[in-house]
């Protein structure tokens, strides 16, 4: 049973990272995505492997997952910190709790190859993303259609898991991502807000 408003610090000590430590989140993840991909086959996730957070190994082949957040709250960004002092302790902290539950997280590749940064870094790293999911997205969106982007390096270098899903739809029917994709206007939606709250009907 996944609860979608479960707050995933609360299983680990104060100040750790629940993409590493909250057992809850980890099986939540391998829960929700171990499933069938578009082409009918079963992707199974296991937490057996040492030192890897989720393994897949089959004929699809070899792929070391780790969790990420989806949800940027720019708390602790100088350059926004005019805006972000305008809002009350207890209305951040409600937000906070909104991004620590399973909605506020995904699965990217987590092996290094060839030294580079993985998609997790790349998403921080790159200031024209600064770690935001709907513009991450877009990059994804790209890459199905062929298109460059700012990510669009690091996602083909994890083609491999790209390619499980086959297109973006299948992408984002996969992860349900649904929400942060209007259809009708073809364009990705730019409120990760929004989307949490959608996703906890999931």
């Amino acid at each position: 049973m996944v609860n979608t408003s479960f707050d995933v610090r609360s299983d680990i000590r104060p100040g750790t990272d629940p993409d590493k430590y909250s057992k809850t989140l980890r099986l939540y993840h391998r829960t929700l995505w171990s499933k069938e991909l578009p082409n009918g086959k079963f992707f199974n996730l296991v937490d057996t492997e040492p030192k890897v957070y989720l393994f897949h190994k089959s004929d699809l082949g070899e792929f070391f997952l780790s969790s990420d957040g989806i949800a940027h709250s720019l708390y602790y960004m100088k350059r926004v910190e005019h805006v972000i002092s305008k809002v009350s302790e207890e209305k951040m902290e409600e937000i906070l709790r909104l991004f620590y539950t399973i909605p506020g997280f995904i699965l990217f590749p987590r092996n290094q190859i060839n030294g580079k940064v993985t998609m997790n870094a790349a998403r921080g790293f790159n200031a024209r993303i600064c770690d935001r999911f709907d513009l991450t997205l877009e990059c994804i969106r790209r890459y199905y259609a062929k298109i460059d982007s700012p990510l669009h390096e690091v996602i083909s270098r994890y083609s491999n898991f790209f390619d499980l899903f086959e297109n973006f739809e299948g992408y984002c029917d996969y992860f349900l991502l649904q929400d942060l994709w209007n259809n009708k206007e073809q364009k990705i939606s730019l409120s990760t807000l929004n989307l949490l709250i959608d996703r906890h009907n999931f």
